[in-house]
């Protein structure tokens, strides 16, 4: 089946929701949107979801919009001048409340399609806005998206089996949760493509919620994942560090020491658990950096680093060009 592709227009087109659009061609050098799912997504109640776009730069040079009102998930597609095969789906955070499209999403395609990499920018649906078995609702577009790009892989000059995710605090628990829940049944296979693995050939978590049930938790992203009624098994058993195994993929942890929102506490506990079962892992906690800081830091902030030790990581695990 044929996945149909969006207007770049029915992203970031002020209130407007995608379902409301139009299938339309690429609209933009190097970008185009692909729908996930080919009809209404899983979980869907027939609740009114409507697009929203905030402007956060507040004068700033570079964009910084948050995104809500996701009804139907997509991948904004940005591709390199010179494709080197390698893959990353993204997926930017926002407390499971709103999307940091620029901050987490386009900031970061510009640096992976910089080093050949053809990045997937993914619009996944926020857990509080009317889905049913809200929990879910992030991994299943997650999954979905991971079996999309390898099923038209060929298409976007990319190999399947060099394909990771990166995830950024909530996106980063996404990304966790990607990494070790692949496997698990979430949805009703819709076409072929969900034949198709999940798992990411490698993970990347830069200042990522991991433990819903360690006291340094990030409740926000916690309460609004699992809702007002959640368990402490619940808890338990969406916190990334518990679900290591032996098919986890290679992970590099990223984080800044003075954290003040999402405590390193949390790569510490993944890093620990990862390195337990014996699967490759890096760790960088840096001095200073704070919370979001995508690749906007100056050089003079020690996580400003984290790209290149993420590129590095890749290569030596083989999803990046040596």
């Amino acid at each position: 089946m044929t996945l149909p592709i969006l207007s770049r227009r029915t992203l970031i087109g002020g209130a407007a929701a995608l379902s409301a659009m139009p299938a339309a061609a690429q609209t933009g050098p190097g970008d185009e949107i692909v729908e996930l799912w080919p009809g209404p997504p899983p979980g869907d109640t027939g609740a009114r979801i409507v697009r929203k776009v905030a402007d956060q730069s507040r004068g700033a040079a570079t964009p910084d919009r948050w995104v809500t009102g996701i009804a139907r998930p997509v991948l904004v597609v940005r591709r390199p001048a010179r494709p080197n095969g390698a893959a990353v789906l993204l997926c930017p955070g926002g407390g499971y409340g709103f999307l940091s499209y620029d901050n987490e999403g386009t900031s970061q395609a510009a640096w992976l399609n910089a080093r050949g990499v053809t990045a997937f920018i993914l619009l996944y649906r926020l857990p509080n806005e009317g889905w049913a078995s809200r929990a879910l609702v992030p991994l299943q577009d997650a999954q979905r998206a991971m079996r999309v790009i390898r099923a038209r892989a060929a298409g976007f000059g990319i190999a399947a089996n060099r394909v990771a995710v990166l995830g950024f605090s909530a996106g980063g628990h996404l990304a966790g949760s990607l990494a070790t829940r692949h496997a698990l049944a979430t949805y009703a296979p819709v076409d072929a493509a969900d034949r198709l693995s999940a798992r990411p050939d490698l993970a990347g978590l830069v200042y990522p919620v991991v433990s819903f049930s360690a006291p340094f938790t990030h409740a926000g992203s916690r309460d609004m994942l699992l809702g007002p009624e959640q368990t402490p098994a619940q808890r338990r058993d969406w916190s990334i560090e518990t679900r290591v195994d032996a098919a986890t993929p290679p992970i590099l942890l990223v984080h800044a020491s003075d954290d003040g929102l999402v405590p390193p506490d949390n790569s510490i506990a993944l890093y620990q658990a990862v390195r337990a079962a014996g699967r490759p892992a890096a760790l960088h906690i840096f001095e200073d950096g704070g919370h979001g800081f995508g690749v906007r830091l100056p050089a003079t902030r020690s996580a400003s680093a984290w790209p290149s030790l993420f590129a590095t990581f890749a290569a030596g695990q083989g999803t990046f060009p040596a």
